[in-house]
């Protein structure tokens, strides 16, 4: 049976825009304006869900999707470093940003690595995969509003990629990641915009 994974990565808001680790911030008017016009470009899905964070949850609504909270593809968790400037902690901290950039195995946050986060985003796709084909029938539509860095984690586990090339791929506001195939054996279909109505 194949399924369809499909991931809508958030609009933007002020922590994106300002380069911070984002900490639970919800979206600004530019941005439920920017997802509210590409609302008829979102596929339809037999199952929607979306992380749990404010921007997610905001960017959902603006689409028009009745998206439940899903703990396990909630963004990557920063720990101490949340809501602050990247900027900032690479001037307070340069050794603990290097080692977190390099290191996958690294959270000198307190927060979770990338190991951890990619190991998640991981299991919650196989999850999805196992679960669809056990039920039968002619295939899965599961759409989803995800953070950023979920998206990149799930593309990791998806490919069985390096966790490095995590740092490698770019995931832009209010595109869908698509993903087709089963568990252990999935095609990637990345980056599509999200394209306002003729006339928005």
């Amino acid at each position: 049976m194949t399924v369809q994974v499909m991931l809508i990565s958030p609009a933007l808001n002020a922590a994106l825009r300002e380069a911070r680790f984002d900490g639970d911030a919800p979206l600004d008017a530019a941005g439920a304006r920017r997802a509210g016009a590409v609302a008829a470009a979102v596929p339809a899905a037999d199952r929607y869900l979306r992380g749990p964070s404010a921007r997610c949850a905001g960017t959902a609504d603006a689409l028009g999707l009745r998206a439940g909270p899903e703990p396990a593809v909630r963004g990557w968790d920063m720990g101490r470093w949340s809501g602050r400037r990247l900027a900032a902690v690479s001037t307070a901290e340069p050794e603990a940003v290097s080692a977190w950039l390099t290191d996958p195995s690294a959270a000198p946050h307190g927060g979770e690595s990338l190991l951890d986060l990619c190991a998640r985003a991981g299991r919650w796709l196989e999850t999805v995969g196992t679960a669809a084909s056990a039920e039968g029938g002619e295939g899965g539509r599961v759409l989803g509003v995800v953070e950023p860095a979920v998206v990149r984690a799930v593309i990791v586990g998806a490919l069985a990629l390096p966790v490095e090339a995590f740092w490698r791929l770019d995931i832009a506001p209010l595109t869908l990641t698509g993903l087709s195939g089963r568990s252990g054996r999935w095609n990637l279909r990345c980056g599509q915009p999200l394209s306002p109505s003729p006339g928005d």
